[in-house]
């Protein structure tokens, strides 16, 4: 069996969807995987004795040469395909399959060569391709398996009948079709007006394309007359599509015997393919086929580690003292805890295990825990708190595997340690079927002590495939943080309940009035404002308003749509809905606050770390991130966060236009740097520049439309978008932004350069190193494309954003302990920080958070830092 492996590779690249097959690290791969399921495929299908993959070797072979414009005029290559050849070859190198590619010469003829010197060995040979050049290579001996137009998975067998059948002619015939019919994959121009069913015909009558340029006097009508003017056409076409049957080979048929599969080769590519799948095949065949011990499960690989069931007391304790020594970086740890109290554990080094069993016998164990040597854990932050809980003490550095794939490729984080040690290990984590009832006996399994071992390895792992450039950003922030932000979900904040059920009632009421003024707009019978469908009624049938943008339930109704809608059509239905949605909103944020209060009369809002790409945290059940602070209802909400006890007030601290000054410090515009350090009021210094007056001069509506420009900039806002969102023309937007880059030019060209950086690059950059892949920047897909554009813009400015203030926070954290504070850090919502102050400790903690937040970072403007205070988190506002 031969392949066309550059043919089979693209046929499989268009079939299979480019965003469902990226790695951790933004490489496409759906060429590879769609290439090698086939290959799986043929071998089950077929068994060959021998095989070979043939690969073009360049973009250009000796005829071009002999036609200069030979293929020219194909599209680019598509970015998404870049790099998959390689990773192809490699893991049919880790497969065992021979492939070659010969400098000059193309793909086909290698088949060609190797089919020719297969007959005269006996054998009978399968080609494999995609291109119907080699359909001249069909005869007795040699089967040509062609994709079907639905991909690779559906092969077309021709053989000389088959062939005949389909063109008229037999295969040795075809290429004398092929040449006066033309190519346009080649870009190989044929006879005008010859079509297929009249070169057959003309091939069947005299025999081959020689035989019709002898005889070419004969043909009639324009179609000969057609032939006659464009002969030399056919001519070159048939010297070019010729395929060389004696191409000097490194192999002969003979040597292309299949190969063991190298099962730890299969693993190491699989795995930073994530082909957990095709692994799982290719293992299986490995095991079938070369009776390589080998399985789906982990048994082989646990028989790396030594699991130790029943250490205790003094044994245990020598055990983990010799292993801190032995595992200086780190010891794997996995915990379970039960009905809150500490339950059992599995503590790992590299090559041994050790479950320990709650009791008096696990002593040792605690006092590990409790002691300050590195834990390797997975969720980390969900273990510290458990244990905090639980009154277990948790010391020493938490290196979490999560964090560490997270900022390996911040779009594909594992949810679950298994998922984290198949991406990083190629391995699958046992684990206890939940499914499967068992005995009391049975339930003493070993799963947290190999738990422990599976965490310490991935997590390595993970770690490992960090540029070295982003190792910072685990150590110095994202590690440190996950204590402290255990520590914050642990406090919670004090919340008043009988505040928050006054407002939920008090919304409510205000539903139910707009829910009447929207009824009574519409000639006052009810129906569900919550229903899409039901409002494109009685908006575009009963109202007969102007269509909203085509949906594929009918036509929008989404906050955006209706709010343009009543812009420019004005009715009372319009504003009625909008305050009813607005209300229904605020009493669901208010419903869900209730809900989520505890015992102790707080909120424990989660942390995640891993989230959002840009490196930003996101809080969740309950979010306290999305309160309206701008409508008076929300501030209401943000009174119900009070003190309780000894903390007498809240203080707040944020960072003042932070995203304005990271882009004047990463373009170097001076005009900004220096307006920043001058303490100006920014935008009405922008302002100033923008529309050419004193700074005094600018008025509310010029510093309006500059700051939502300074924004709308960071994040990829167009001059549509700008008119939009001012209410203004595109033309007067696109003049503020001619002006505003006139002013400021290095900041159009730092948004520029960035974009072009990151396509070049595949990823973008904070200013600590955090990166983030972006494989859609080189995409076909223009809407892709678009969008990747937007968010590489936006990820070096947002995401150095983020780090700046998780480091003022470490920052903040370390200085409140070497204090030895009584105050507490509470909440991080973005660029803003709420603490729970004692009585005394208001004025010295003022100045530690200013002082820790300005110099979170060394910019080359300053970090401006604004804090109030109060009672509630309302009044602390500033």
């Amino acid at each position: 069996m031969v392949i066309d492996g550059h043919s089979l590779a693209f046929r499989a690249f268009f079939a299979l969807p480019t965003d469902s097959f990226v790695n951790s690290e933004g490489q496409h791969t759906n060429g590879i995987h769609g290439f090698i399921s086939m290959l799986l495929s043929l071998l089950r299908d077929h068994n060959p004795s021998h095989i070979a993959v043939a690969f073009d070797a360049g973009a250009k072979s000796f005829r071009n040469r002999e036609y200069e414009d030979y293929k020219g005029g194909r599209d680019e290559t598509p970015p998404e395909f870049k790099g998959q050849i390689e990773l192809l070859q490699e893991s049919l190198t880790a497969m065992g399959i021979t492939w070659m590619q010969k400098d000059d010469y193309e793909a086909d003829d290698i088949l060609a060569t190797l089919a020719a010197e297969g007959e005269r060995d006996g054998y009978d040979v399968l080609v494999v391709s995609g291109d119907r050049d080699a359909i001249q290579l069909v005869n007795d001996e040699t089967t040509l398996l062609y994709p079907s137009v639905q991909g690779v998975s559906k092969l077309t067998h021709y053989t000389p009948e088959t062939v005949h059948e389909k063109y008229g002619v037999y295969p040795q015939q075809y290429p004398d079709l092929a040449a006066m019919v033309g190519e346009k994959a080649d870009n190989l121009p044929g006879i005008p007006k010859v079509g297929p069913k009249t070169a057959a015909k003309w091939i069947d009558k005299y025999g081959s394309l020689d035989g019709v340029l002898e005889h070419e006097d004969e043909l009639t009508g324009k179609v000969g007359e057609s032939f006659r003017e464009n002969r030399e056409n056919a001519i070159r076409n048939r010297k070019l599509n010729r395929l060389l049957t004696d191409v000097d080979l490194p192999y002969e048929p003979d040597d292309l015997t299949i190969r063991p599969i190298d099962v730890d080769a299969v693993r190491d590519v699989f795995t930073r393919l994530q082909f957990r799948t095709l692994q799982d095949r290719v293992l299986k065949l490995a095991s079938e086929r070369d009776g390589a011990v080998v399985t789906t499960d982990t048994s082989s690989v646990l028989d790396d580690v030594k699991i130790l069931d029943s250490l205790a007391g003094g044994d245990l304790k020598s055990w983990l003292d010799q292993a801190v020594v032995d595992a200086p970086e780190g010891l794997g740890l996995s915990l379970q805890f039960v009905e809150g109290e500490f339950s059992e554990a599995g503590v790992a080094s590299k090559s041994e295990a050790v479950r320990v069993v709650a009791g008096d016998d696990a002593q040792p164990f605690l006092d590990w825990l409790a002691g300050e040597t590195p834990k390797i854990t997975f969720e980390g932050k969900e273990l510290y708190k458990q244990a905090m809980r639980a009154g277990v003490g948790f010391g020493g550095e938490i290196l979490d595997g999560k964090l560490a794939a997270f900022l390996v490729n911040p779009t594909g984080v594992p949810k679950r340690l298994s998922e984290l040690v198949q991406q990083y290990l190629g391995e699958t984590l046992p684990e206890a079927d939940p499914n499967q009832l068992v005995s009391l006996e049975d339930e003493q399994t070993n799963f947290t002590a190999s738990d422990a071992w599976f965490t310490k390895r991935a997590t390595e792992a993970a770690s490992g495939r960090l540029p070295d450039v982003t190792k910072p950003v685990f150590s110095d922030i994202e590690t440190p943080l996950l204590r402290i932000l255990g520590d914050m979900e642990h406090t919670g904040i004090a919340t008043d309940r009988d505040l928050l059920k006054e407002l939920s009632t008090a919304q409510g009421e205000q539903i139910a009035k707009y829910e009447t003024e929207a009824f009574d707009a519409v000639g006052g019978e009810r129906f569900n404002l919550g229903s899409p469908k039901q409002l494109q009624t009685v908006l575009f049938d009963q109202l007969d308003m102007p269509k909203t943008r085509r949906t594929k339930t009918g036509y929008s109704t989404d906050a955006q749509a209706l709010e343009e809608l009543e812009q420019k059509n004005p009715h009372p239905f319009l504003g009625a809905l909008r305050h009813h949605r607005d209300a229904t909103k605020l009493k669901q944020i208010m419903d869900s606050l209730i809900k989520a209060i505890t015992p102790d009369e707080r909120i424990h809002t989660t942390y995640q770390q891993t989230a959002a790409a840009t490196g930003r945290l996101a809080s969740t059940d309950p979010n306290l991130q999305n309160i309206p602070i701008r409508s008076p209802e929300g501030q209401r909400i943000r009174e119900a966060f009070v003190t309780h006890g000894d903390y007498v007030e809240l203080l707040t601290a944020d960072y003042s236009q932070i995203e304005m000054r990271i882009m004047a410090h990463l373009s170097g515009d001076e005009s900004l740097i220096d307006a920043f350090n001058r303490h100006e009021d920014t935008h009405r210094f922008v302002g100033s520049q923008v529309f050419g007056v004193e700074p005094e001069d600018v008025t509310p509506e010029m510093r309006t439309k500059v700051k939502a420009m300074s924004y709308g900039l960071v994040y990829g806002l167009s001059a549509f978008g700008l008119s939009k969102q001012l209410g203004i023309s595109q033309g007067e937007a696109k003049d503020l932004m001619t002006q505003y880059f006139e002013r400021f030019g290095k900041v159009r060209d730092y948004l520029r350069d960035s974009v072009a950086r990151a396509k070049e690059d595949g990823y973008t950059e904070t200013i600590f190193g955090r990166r983030r892949p972006f494989p859609d920047l080189n995409s076909t897909n223009r809407v892709a494309r678009q969008n990747a554009e937007r968010a590489a813009l936006n990820a070096p400015i947002q995401g150095s954003a983020a780090d700046i203030i998780k480091l003022a926070m470490i920052k903040v954290d370390d200085r409140m302990r070497e204090a030895e504070m009584r105050s507490r850090m509470l909440l991080q919502v973005h660029d803003e920080l709420v603490f729970e102050v004692v009585d005394g400790e208001f004025d010295d903690l003022e100045t530690l958070v200013r002082d820790a937040m300005a110099n979170a970072a060394d910019l080359s403007v300053p970090l401006d830092v604004s804090v109030g205070r109060g009672a509630n988190w309302q009044t602390a506002g500033h």
